[in-house]
């Protein structure tokens, strides 16, 4: 099953609603030469978690915070040049193990711009809960991108579920999977690094899911599981740069 997925880049949420706008103040566009890249959270007023495939740090990236509309000049939304890469040390790329990064900015934080919080360290996931995901992108595969945040509900599902589809692609020890609470929303390519919302907190960051049905429930959607990386997450954000 590994040719067939595929890493989230380059579209969005499928058979979402439109977000109440600012409702979701963690959530980041990471733009690259003007175009919405990945997805990602805002963890502390100067870190944003996301998708270590999502590195660029050759053409550079742009967090952008405090948005609803990224192709409109709001006055709500923040700019910012990310100032380093963190990637997790154990990711290697073109495979999905460790998929984990961590960029330095420097956001001020207000009513549009707020940072989510972190679950503990090896903290149980359990199926069948409900969850939420939102992103900028497609709605469908093969269609044009959203302009505005859209989000969609969820729910995780068993591991022998994500197992028996995505084979060794799948590892349960750093992953979880999910399903639409309808029939095939979910994640879509272009929300990787986005954050799976399990109650007041990220539980995942969206990693891969079928290279061209994104939007068949046959096929889970994939997240890294922040829980099994809360004390790297948490030890690279001591650090002083």
């Amino acid at each position: 099953m590994l040719s067939d997925a595929t890493s989230a880049s380059d579209s969005g949420i499928v058979e979402g609603t439109e977000s109440k706008p600012h409702s979701r103040p963690y959530m980041v566009s990471l733009e690259q030469e003007g175009q919405h890249h990945c997805g990602g959270a805002l963890v502390r007023k100067d870190f944003v978690l996301t998708s270590a495939h999502c590195n660029n740090s050759k053409l550079g990236l742009t967090a952008v915070l405090g948005a609803h509309n990224i192709k409109k000049e709001e006055k709500s939304q923040q700019r910012i040049q990310v100032a380093r890469y963190h990637v997790h040390p154990n990711y290697k790329d073109g495979l999905f193990g460790f998929d984990v990064m961590l960029l330095k900015t420097n956001s001020i934080l207000n009513k549009y711009v707020k940072p989510i919080g972190l679950p503990k360290k090896d903290k149980r996931i359990l199926a069948n809960i409900k969850c939420s995901v939102a992103g900028w992108g497609m709605r469908f595969p093969s269609t044009a991108a959203s302009d505005v945040l859209r989000e969609t509900a969820v729910k995780t599902r068993f591991v022998n579920e994500c197992k028996n589809i995505w084979l060794d692609s799948f590892n349960s020890s750093q992953m979880i999977c999910t399903h639409s609470s309808g029939k095939k929303g979910g994640i879509c390519q272009g929300d990787s690094g986005g954050p799976l919302i399990c109650g007041r907190d990220a539980q995942g960051i969206a990693a891969y899911t079928h290279r061209v049905k994104c939007d068949d429930p046959t096929y889970p959607h994939v997240f890294m599981k922040i829980p099994s990386f809360v004390q790297w997450i948490k030890e690279v954000m001591k650090k002083r740069d």
